[in-house]
């Protein structure tokens, strides 16, 4: 199992709607930098996700996994980018910051520090571990 990184904006797609999506989950679209669409291609189902509230935010603030692998993204009538499909398992029982993430020198060459604008990313299984750590206080 792979581990991921997921941004969105929470005034257009937030944590609680995943989460009142349920089971069903939401698809994940709408991706085009090539670097993040590639990641998307990556994901397999049954890898874990950090949904990550950008802008004002700027905290993970849960979990998701990916219950569908890559497919045509329906809103791209070039037919190069993908979608996955996504659901809530747990939100975090305290989000993470990027403060704390930036001054925590586990995460140093984390790709969220070093490539801030991705909007989806790798998530180390250490990196993975210490978040979960920080989340629980």
């Amino acid at each position: 199992m792979n581990h991921w990184l997921l941004k969105t904006e929470p005034d257009e797609f937030s944590w609680v709607q995943l989460l009142a999506a349920g089971n069903g989950g939401e698809i994940w679209d709408g991706i085009r930098n090539h670097q993040a669409a590639g990641y998307l291609r990556q994901m397999g189902r049954g890898d874990q996700a950090f949904i990550y509230h950008t802008g004002r935010e700027r905290r993970i603030v849960g979990i998701a996994e990916v219950t569908r692998e890559q497919f045509p993204d329906a809103a791209d009538d070039s037919g190069r980018f993908v979608a996955v499909a996504v659901r809530a398992i747990a939100a975090l029982a305290q989000a993470v910051t990027l403060t704390v993430i930036k001054a925590d020198p586990r995460f140093a060459d984390f790709v969220l520090l070093r490539q801030g604008r991705l909007s989806v990313m790798p998530v180390t299984n250490v990196e993975w571990h210490a978040i979960l750590q920080l989340a629980r206080g």
